[in-house]
């Protein structure tokens, strides 16, 4: 009879987890960590948070859609704004109509968010952890205390650029729409003769919408050049893998879900560029977008490019900083040429 993987000692984990490395050639740290993300996920939308919940950014990409070739302990998730401050919303309005609104319902989620996580996330990662007898602890983090840290016992060591540790990051300023329930296994799964892992059926933020809000975040970026963050690096890699898949065309054909992002980040994060500029979401979804940096910001994207390939982030083999930035200027290229209206329209 299989045995659940939790089940087993360290000892019986540890080789779990080489058994898997010598099939897959993928770090042992970072299984060990996917197997944390899975059960961390399973656990949240088995609850009665599951749908006002969604699943989304990189790691969706990667656990729930299969599209790119690189590891985040990292789990983004979306609290359905009417849910948190549907007293301020009015129900199915979720946009709001000035911005001295926008900045009522900024602060209004700011202020309940912490709140929500502590009182509701929190207790139920709790009480699922004490069921299956984990010894995991929970942190509630971030400067607005908007994440919790789920740390974890490992069994293996990385470099240290992954720590054990699975990332939950929450916002509440959008619904998470377009989404859909995809089942989610581990990377484990069915490699390793009787042991069985954990399974999650998350609702998962729709591809498009998931290369839209990326594809804003690196104009941003272009427009500052100022990387907010370390692993910042991960979403020009994500936006390449897209371009690769089944799912770009669809993607930047997709104006009604590039239109909903640039007007939901020109209410809710609105940016200024190097000038002090308002920065255009709109005009960048519409034939201006720029993902390509150069000068100093081009070089601080690829040290941290560098720092990702270092500790084995990227699964597969990751392309040259350089080819990758080529490969995201013909994405772009792309993308604001899906933009502009047929040829027949502009005559008319």
């Amino acid at each position: 009879m299989a045995e659940y993987y939790f089940a087993l000692s360290t000892e019986d984990q540890s080789e779990v987890l080489e058994q898997a490395r010598a099939k897959t050639g993928r770090p042992t740290h970072l299984l060990e960590k996917d197997v944390w993300v899975v059960w961390t996920l399973g656990a949240l939308f088995e609850s009665a948070l599951a749908t006002d919940l969604t699943f989304k950014g990189g790691t969706s990409l990667s656990k729930a859609y299969k599209i790119i070739d690189r590891f985040s302990e990292d789990l983004d998730l979306t609290y359905d704004i009417r849910k948190l401050i549907g007293d301020l919303t009015g129900g199915a309005e979720f946009l709001p109509k000035s911005r001295s609104q926008a900045g009522k319902w900024t602060k209004a989620v700011r202020d309940r968010l912490p709140e929500w996580i502590a009182c509701e996330v929190q207790p139920i990662l709790q009480k699922a952890m004490e069921l299956a007898k984990l010894n995991a602890t929970l942190e509630i983090a971030g400067t607005e205390h908007d994440k919790l840290l789920l740390h974890y016992p490992a069994a293996k060591q990385g470099t240290g650029y992954m720590g054990p540790v699975v990332t939950l990051e929450f916002g509440a300023r959008a619904t998470g729409e377009p989404h859909q329930v995809v089942p989610v296994a581990c990377d484990m799964h069915s490699l390793v003769g009787g042991v069985t892992f954990p399974t999650a059926s998350p609702l998962v933020m729709s591809v498009a919408r998931t290369f839209w809000e990326k594809a804003t975040a690196t104009h941003v970026y272009c427009a500052q050049g100022r990387i907010r963050g370390e692993r910042y690096a991960r979403h020009w890699h994500d936006l390449a893998a897209i371009m690769r898949s089944p799912y770009f065309r669809t993607a930047i054909d997709d104006r009604a879900v590039a239109r909903a992002v640039a007007e939901h980040k020109s209410h809710f994060f609105i940016e200024k560029d190097v000038d002090g500029e308002t920065i255009d979401y709109i005009m960048a979804v519409e034939g201006r977008l720029q993902i390509v940096p150069d000068g100093g910001a081009r070089e601080a994207l690829a040290m941290d490019y560098a720092k990702m390939i270092e500790d084995q982030v990227m699964i597969g083999d990751a392309l040259p900083f350089d080819e990758l930035m080529k490969v995201c200027a013909d994405l772009a290229q792309q993308a604001n040429g899906a933009a502009k209206p047929p040829a027949d329209e502009q005559a008319t």
